[in-house]
């Protein structure tokens, strides 16, 4: 009861003015709102239409990506990351993410997002830098046209839709296309970001990677929501709901998104339903929190055995590209082994680069107080030499 309907108040609610007219939604919700269920390809009668060496790409991709998530989650274990968050079992969304975007278009991953970048063209050696600890960003972010690995949560969202808007502004036929996991649906980066691209209608796509958990927390102790989807009905931007493990699903939607955006649609919101297999990081015990029967129940809806019965189907899985991909993903893996056993060589110095395109006055001096001290450890190593 507001105020001007107390009892006793000198205009009560039938006095009381309507809103103004233009009050109403600016565009009719019902188009934007996603399907009841995910969307599917693989295991319907459309997969007999999907185009044979895009499915062939895809499974190559795929077949490499499990391989270099198991062996960055060796190299873990052996001391030589300091953390990885593998996307075992994710992999079609990272392949689909990074084969939608044209060379112009610019991937914001998050910290899971490696293999994106991977797939994307990027050395696996600097997409792991960064866990590594040896530099901020392995790469050149511009060069790959692709944002440096996010570690706080969903912060690489604005960034996305100030380079999308930018890109708008200019007249550049550029996308930018942003990962998040469901976890960072619930931080305000995320409802920031998707308000900005609605109301600017900058060409942006952000595909949210429903892995089930944030961290320990399950989705359910964290929205009430229908689906994620279902949040872009309420920034004014279609929401898409897809099975995030039906690789040629993903590859459409993202595709149609991205395009959707390049002609000046505005942006999308994509939730692929996918799942975890593997910890959080080599630091978390799924154990505690989900049971050995859930994850093997996914292993079932695994995205490389659904595109391996669709591949056998249609006799496209061969003895010789099944062997040929197969042995792609081993150079891949003894090629990233070999690298990352190599002790880098750092410069303390590369603190200062690329923070700023001019170095400020607190960072010069800074980087003058190191190189001092450097210079004093080293001086008295040199005098002791014989």
């Amino acid at each position: 009861m507001t105020v001007l309907e107390q009892p006793g108040s000198s205009r009560n609610k039938s006095s009381l003015p309507g809103p103004p007219p233009d009050w109403r939604p600016r565009v009719d919700p019902a188009p934007l709102l996603p399907d009841a269920e995910p969307y599917r390809l693989l295991g319907t009668p459309a997969a007999r239409g999907l185009d044979a060496d895009l499915l062939k790409r895809l499974y190559a991709e795929l077949v490499r990506g499990r391989r270099y998530n198991a062996q960055a989650t060796a190299l873990t274990r052996q001391g030589r990351l300091a953390v990885y968050p593998s996307s075992t079992g994710q992999e079609a969304c990272q392949v689909a993410a990074a084969l939608a975007l044209e060379d112009r278009d610019w991937l914001f991953p998050s910290y899971r997002d490696t293999l994106a970048a991977v797939a994307r063209g990027l050395d696996p050696v600097q997409a792991l830098t960064l866990l590594r600890g040896d530099w901020h960003t392995g790469y050149d972010p511009h060069r790959h046209r692709i944002a440096p690995l996010c570690t706080p949560l969903a912060t690489q969202l604005p960034h996305a839709v100030g380079l999308a808007h930018a890109a708008r502004l200019k007249g550049d036929d550029v996308v930018a296309l942003a990962m998040v996991g469901d976890g960072g649906t619930s931080e305000g980066d995320f409802h920031e970001a998707l308000n900005f691209a609605a109301v600017w209608q900058a060409p942006a796509v952000f595909l949210v990677q429903n892995n089930g958990f944030a961290i320990s927390v399950p989705l359910a102790k964290q929205s009430a929501a229908p689906s994620l989807a279902h949040k872009a009905v309420g920034y004014g931007m279609p929401g898409r709901l897809v099975d995030g493990n039906d690789a040629p699903a993903l590859h459409e939607v993202l595709t149609e998104a991205v395009q959707r955006a390049r002609r000046g649609g505005g942006p999308t919101l994509i939730e692929a339903i996918t799942y975890r297999i593997e910890a959080h990081t080599n630091a978390d015990d799924a154990t505690r929190y989900r049971t050995d029967a859930e994850v093997e129940a996914w292993r079932a809806h695994d995205p490389i055995a659904l595109l391996e019965r669709e591949l056998t189907a249609r006799g496209l899985l061969t003895d010789e590209f099944a062997a040929a991909t197969q042995d792609d993903a081993e150079r891949l893996a003894a090629d990233l082994r070999g690298r990352m056993n190599q002790d880098p060589v750092l410069d303390p110095m590369d603190l200062f680069t690329h923070v700023f395109a001019e170095q400020t006055s607190q960072l010069r001096d800074q980087a003058a107080q190191l190189r001092a001290e450097l210079d004093a450890e080293q001086t008295p190593a040199e005098e002791a030499r014989p």
